[in-house]
This record gives C-alpha cells, structure tokens and sequence, in this order.
C-alpha cells in the first residue's frame, strides 16, 4: 500500500530526511515513534501529499506522492493533533460539510457520532466540545469517506482511560475492516498495543524497523523478580532463562515460601531508549 524508497528531503541545505526506505502492507498499523524534531510530521506531510520537493520515491496506493491528483485525497482520512474543525458549527454540521467535499458517498454520520459516544452532542456546537470530545470528533471526520488509509497522529492524546480504549477499539475495527493505518504516538503503550510494526525515527533516519514484539525479545533481558519472608522480606531476581538453575528459587518454591513472583521483560520505551540513546518527549 506504501513503499518509501531512498527518500531525502531538506528545508534546507542540511538533509533533514536522509535515505529513507521502508513499505507498509495493506490492513497493517505502522507506527512511526521518534523525539520532537525527528522528521515524523515532515514524512506525514510527504505521504499526504503536501511537500512534493523530495527525493526517491513516496509511493502511495499506486501513486507517486509527488504527482497526484485531486482524487489521491479521496483515498486518506487525516487525523493530525490539532483540531481543523469549525467551531462555530456543530458537530453534525461539520461532519456534513467535510463529507460534501468527497466525490464519493460518505458513511452514515449518525452511526460515526454514536461510535464514540457523541450522538446526544450532535448538535451542540463544537466550541462548546470537551478537548477530548473535539478529539474523537475529529478522528471520524478521517473516516467520513471510508478511505482506504489512514494517517493518526497522537489519537489518543488527552483522552481519558474509557474514552482511550473506544478510541483504540476503532482504530482495530478499521483495520479488521482492511484499513492500512500510519500511526505517530508518543505513547509507547499504544504503539504495543496496536501496531504490526514500528519504526524508530530519529534526525530523519530509521534506526530500527520490526514488530513490537520481536524489538523487545531481541534485548533479551527479562527477568523472573520474587520475594520471600525469611524472619524478614528480601527480594531476589534471576533472569527468565536461568530460573531452574537458581538454587534459592527452587528451595523457595518446593517449601512454598514465596510470597509473590513476576517476570520483568523490557519495555518499547526501553529498547528506543537503547538503539537511539533518546527519550520520546
């Protein structure tokens, strides 16, 4: 659905995005995670189309970025941080006048309003919307046109824990639907959670590229941490692999004097932390 090929682009005489490559499956969740500054908001504009004075190639759905036609947008939903909503307008109305902009049959607002919970607020004006209600509002307003891909950046920012989870629920139920979603987050939870695979983006370079999961087997430092009362707590740990080869564990276990055991394993944000020697901010 996305193929990214040896791609340069520069504000100005320093490269800001160096050589980059990469290529996203159709009904995937691809996750760009990167510190401010690192080129993510650039590559979004790329793909959408907005900055065409690059190098390489951009290819999306078939179509060289570059070189699109109006149609290219009848094809992406964009769902960027800030707000593009009317907000002297109430929600149904905005909803209505984004979708009148699209060639195509738009999807049945009423039935968008209910999946996040704001169809008794349809027709409240938007500034009059919680911050977290102009935000779910504003995620399907990308769908209205049922496009085929998906760019979200940060779509569960400023949501509480129930509103987050509806959020991530659709953003699921898009892919089951055969969406290909590009996802910028700085929460490494949400990357966990629902991307296929994630890219490590830092000073307009790819530092690594792979499932969530395998990034985090790779470091391979998990770690079996339990305690047990002996006249007093102490704590103990041993690595995941080495557990039948801790004498104490097994002495402790074979007379059921554990009083709590877990496995530790690495977060993402500790390998990001590991391969780029930078913290997500």
């Amino acid at each position: 659905m996305i193929t990214v090929e040896n791609l340069v682009f520069s504000y100005t005489n320093k490269t800001f995005i160096e050589n980059m490559s990469f290529h996203v499956a159709k009904g995937e969740i691809f996750g760009f995670l990167g510190p401010s500054g690192a080129g993510k908001t650039t590559l979004q504009k790329i793909l959408t189309g907005l900055i065409v004075t690059y190098q390489g190639s951009a290819v999306l759905n078939g179509i060289e970025c570059k070189a699109h036609k109006p149609s290219f947008y009848e094809n992406i939903g964009v769902d960027f941080e800030y707000s593009t909503l009317y907000e002297k307008l109430s929600a149904r109305q905005n909803l209505q006048f984004f979708g009148s902009l699209y060639a195509k049959p738009i999807r049945n607002i009423d039935g968008l309003l209910e999946s996040v919970g704001l169809k008794n607020d349809g027709d409240k004006k938007v500034s009059d919307y919680s911050k977290g209600m102009r935000s779910t509002l504003n995620f399907i307003k990308a769908l209205l046109h049922d496009p085929a891909i998906l760019f979200l950046d940060e779509p569960t920012s400023g949501l509480d824990p129930t509103n987050s989870r509806i959020m991530k629920d659709l953003i699921l139920h898009e892919k089951e639907r055969g969406k290909t979603v590009l996802l910028t987050t700085h929460n490494m939870q949400d990357a966990t959670e629902l991307c296929d695979r994630v890219a490590f983006i830092v000073e307009g370079e790819v530092k690594a590229l792979d499932t969530p999961h395998n990034l985090i087997m790779r470091k391979g430092a998990a770690t079996v941490k339990y305690t047990f009362n002996d006249g007093a707590e102490h704590t103990a740990e041993c690595p995941l692999t080495q557990t039948s080869e801790d004498s104490l564990l097994m002495q402790l276990l074979k007379s059921n004097r554990i009083r709590s055991i877990h496995s530790s394993e690495p977060t993402l944000n500790d390998i990001f932390m590991e391969v780029t020697g930078r913290t997500l901010k």
